[in-house]
């Protein structure tokens, strides 16, 4: 081989050997630049009523869907409706405990909780006495008690779904949002009415910290990072505020879209997905480290589509969503046109 010969070769060697070392340092913003989200289904399910929270069952690959009155059960993968959980009036959130095989619902309008089976979808019981307007409910696996945050009475109610009662309330400093656990024990919640967000031992039932997310106004999304201990709040001045679970310092501020009322963590990919109504879209934002984030996405989905639950195994997000029309409400809110509520479906396609 001629020296010119192995010269290029080794120049060839050289510039791959520097690819292979620098693709290391290529982070999940780039990936996510470079294959961008979109919306990939739409399943339209009609139908009369509003809508709240969306919880997902990834061991049997369930959607839950509130939608008024009643839960919409969703087969993700067979892209179909395969049941419904009657007679949970006002209902908001789902909470989801895989040891026990239960679901619980959060009934706004009854002050109750309902339970059901996770395997068969059957409702096997009531649980009354909650404070008043149950908003977003958790179940917390380390005390294994449930606990729904009532928007009216501000506090907290804690179940133990073994005895099937209330055993304890915890009095809150402001109105309660979406709530996240740490699986230690430790359960935060959003105050929407105070910008602040409060620590709750769940082996005690009391509120350790309270903490401000200024500059973020107007809570309400909620998830974490548990591994890093990260909260991420999302607020209605569109940013969102990213704190340290161990002492409440806001660590980072990002700017998100328009309206967003729910917000979700996906560890593996390290993405965090904010839901905003008012803009319709969604914004992708990736936790670099724990206390440095980029915005990588704000993928166009649909005005209304505030709410949503991740699929962590397909890397996708659910979004419950409908149609606005020109007619307003008496506080002058535009109403959803009639049988046009759907689940958007976004991920990389």
């Amino acid at each position: 081989m001629s020296l010119p010969m192995r010269q290029s070769l080794a120049i060839a060697l050289l510039a791959s050997l520097a690819c292979v070392a620098a693709a290391p340092f290529a982070t999940a913003a780039d990936a996510a630049a470079q294959s961008p989200y979109k919306v990939i289904g739409r399943l339209t399910l009609g139908g009369t009523g509003g809508w709240d929270y969306l919880s997902f069952d990834s061991q049997r690959r369930h959607l839950f869907v509130s939608r008024g009155d009643r839960v919409l059960v969703i087969d993700v993968d067979g892209n179909k409706q395969i049941g419904e959980i009657p007679g949970t009036s006002g209902v908001h959130g789902i909470a989801i405990a895989q040891d026990l095989h239960r679901g619980f619902t959060s009934n706004g309008k009854a002050n109750s909780v309902t339970v059901f089976d996770l395997d068969t979808l059957k409702t096997v019981g009531t649980i009354a006495g909650t404070g008043q307007k149950p908003d977003s409910i958790i179940y917390d696996s380390a005390s294994h008690h449930v606990l729904t945050f009532n928007g009216k009475s501000g506090d907290a109610s804690v179940i133990d779904p073994t005895a099937a009662k209330v055993v304890a309330t915890i009095a809150l400093p402001g109105k309660p949002e979406f709530s996240a656990a740490d699986g230690q024990g430790h359960v935060y919640v959003n105050l929407e009415d105070k910008s602040e967000l409060s620590e709750i031992d769940t082996s005690t039932n009391k509120v350790l910290q309270t903490w401000s997310l200024a500059p973020c106004e107007s809570p309400s999304g909620l998830a974490m990072d548990i591994v890093h201990k990260r909260l991420f709040s999302v607020c209605d001045n569109q940013k969102m505020a990213v704190l340290d679970a161990t002492n409440g310092h806001v660590v980072a501020t990002l700017p998100i879209g328009d309206g967003p009322d729910a917000v979700t963590f996906d560890p593996e990919q390290a993405l965090i997905y904010s839901s905003n109504g008012e803009s319709g879209t969604l914004t992708v934002v990736h936790e670099d480290d724990p206390d440095h984030y980029s915005v990588v996405a704000n993928v166009p989905t649909q005005i209304s589509a505030r709410t949503q639950a991740l699929d962590t195994q397909k890397h996708r997000v659910y979004l419950s969503s409908a149609k606005l029309g020109t007619d307003k409400d008496a506080h002058g809110r535009q109403q959803p046109v009639a049988n046009s509520f759907a689940i958007l479906t976004v991920g990389k396609p």
